[in-house]
């Protein structure tokens, strides 16, 4: 497949445009700036005294992120970040937007290998907003001025401290100007590296092979030329993906069919007419306008549907840290649903032995891209994998410049076993050097799960030997608990000794869940 020929071919490089506080925006780059010190001096002391103010808010287009279901309960993501409480001097401060039940924090603190839960529980602050409205869970911290004066009377004065967030906005840079308080993570000013359209220039710019197609397209019209001059240049061309520059987890995809396209020049004119009723939105029950006026206001793609007989859809998540470093961390399979493929359900770690190193390589070759417009934090790059003839050929998808639906089960992983990832081998090795897999998933749902609450999730993981051991490093760990009870709905990561071992886990999870669950 040839990469699409384009007029956009370099990422916009112009300075940001002046915001309403310019003070706000100087005093956040300062305190980025002393981050690289606090970093180099701290992060590598167990023994420092050091805070975490973690805010796993999912600072995203709220309109369409009101499609997943339970998504005010994936704030609970990031309590696998109460791992760092290992350390006896660090001290960690989780924000929610509402209360988590108690059982749920023990369930975490019972796992922390040398320290006592009480010794844990001493240092972790919970604080809520007490408010379940769909806005982000930054926001409404900002909306309470007395919130933030008491996460500032809980850091010590002796403690260095900075915040953790599952991704950077305005908001969130806000937040850290009034907490005086750096955030790992990206510049909100060079937030567009992370859309669909820069995605595609900075994977070009790497030398990565990327679907046919185009980027930067605002209207209606932009989408018919496109779609037109695609499948002029491949006849046989049966589907194209319309994506909406900052759509997450296959949410803001949508899939057109050329089924019952003319082979003649009335191709345009047929196109106008057929894009509505052969454009297949992803996200439930976002209608057809809504969707375009979405594409209008933040830009998108169009490219073909890359298909095969053996297609993955592996990921590669890196981090760029405040020194400059950059690092893989880990390389994913994703498991993706839904009636057209484009759902993000949950991975397998790590990838496939044929490509992980490969597409190892080609995520570094994009962070270094990255590193040089000044991204700091984690991030993943999606791929689509084909294989022919014995030989895998990659196409670079998308840059998701945030934490995602890979980093809390790495975390956990890594936090648990004290491993590392080899890049080299792709492979992981815990501390001992033996080898550990995992498959995950924020999606396992049924309705027979509804009711269930999170003291009976965890009894019943108990009751039935589903509880992660340490002294095996296998088992399961359970994610997103608050949401069972309405929605049916629990995370799970599945540790095992090999990948049949972790699938044997998550398949006897599904097993025991359902038997309890019969009515």
């Amino acid at each position: 497949m040839e990469v699409a020929t384009s007029e956009f071919m370099q990422v916009d490089t112009a300075p940001p445009k002046a915001t309403e506080n310019q003070h706000e925006v100087d005093f956040f780059k300062e305190l980025q700036q002393n981050f690289a010190a606090q970093f180099e001096n701290v992060f590598p002391d167990k023994m420092a005294e050091k805070t975490i103010v973690i805010i796993p808010s999912l600072t995203l287009d709220q309109e369409i992120l009101e499609k997943v279901e339970g998504v005010i309960h994936y704030e609970e993501r990031l309590l696998c970040l109460l791992m760092l409480l290992r350390m006896p001097h660090a001290r960690v401060i989780y924000l929610t937007s509402m209360p988590i039940d108690p059982i749920i924090i023990d369930y975490y603190l019972h796992l922390l290998p040398g320290i006592t839960g009480y010794h844990a529980r001493q240092r972790l602050i919970l604080q809520s907003c007490f408010d379940s409205s769909p806005k982000s869970l930054t926001e409404k911290i900002l909306e309470r001025p007395r919130l933030i004066e008491r996460i500032k009377k809980n850091i010590p004065d002796i403690h260095l401290a900075h915040l953790s967030c599952f991704n950077v906005t305005d908001a969130e840079r806000k937040l850290a100007v009034q907490l005086k308080l750096p955030i790992f993570g990206c510049d909100p000013d060079l937030q567009h590296l992370g859309s669909k359209s820069s995605g595609r220039k900075l994977f070009r710019g790497a030398h990565l092979n990327v679907p046919d197609g185009f980027e930067d397209l605002f209207t209606r019209s932009d989408v018919v030329t496109a779609l037109v001059k695609l499948k002029e240049s491949n006849p046989g061309l049966n589907k194209a993906v319309v994506k909406i520059n900052e759509g997450f987890s296959g949410e803001g995809n949508a899939i057109f069919s050329f089924r019952g396209a003319p082979t003649t020049d009335k191709l345009s004119e047929w196109l106008n007419g057929a894009l509505e009723n052969n454009l297949k939105i992803v996200a439930v029950n976002m209608p057809f306008d809504y969707f375009m006026e979405k594409l209008k206001v933040m830009g998108g793609i169009v490219e073909v549907f890359v298909d095969g007989l053996k297609k993955h859809s592996p990921s590669v998540q890196c981090r760029i840290n405040p020194l400059g470093k950059v690092e893989v961390l880990s390389t994913h399979d994703q498991l993706l649903g839904g009636e057209s493929g484009q759902v993000f359900l949950g991975a397998t770690f790590p990838a496939d032995q044929e490509y992980a190193k490969e597409i190892g390589e080609m995520g570094r070759c994009v962070s270094e891209e990255l590193k040089s417009y000044g991204v700091l934090g984690r991030f993943s790059i999606d791929f689509i994998s084909v294989k022919e003839q014995e030989k895998w050929t990659h196409y670079a998808i998308e840059i998701n410049l945030r934490k995602g639906g890979t980093t809390h089960p790495y975390l956990m992983l890594q936090f648990l076993t004290d491993g590392k990832y080899d890049e080299l081998e792709g492979r992981y090795l815990t501390a001992n050097g033996q080898e550990r897999f995992y498959l995950c998933s924020d999606n396992v749902q049924k309705d027979s799960y509804k009711g269930l609450t999170p003291h009976d999730v965890i009894e019943i993981a108990m009751c039935n030997g589903l509880m992660y051991d340490g002294s095996s490093q296998e088992g399961v760990m359970f994610h997103l608990i608050s949401t069972v009870s309405q929605y049916g709905k629990l995370g799970v990561v599945c540790i095992g000794a090999t990948h049949e071992r972790a699938a044997y886990f998550y398949h006897r999870t599904i097993e025991v869940l359902d038997k309890e669950t019969i009515r």
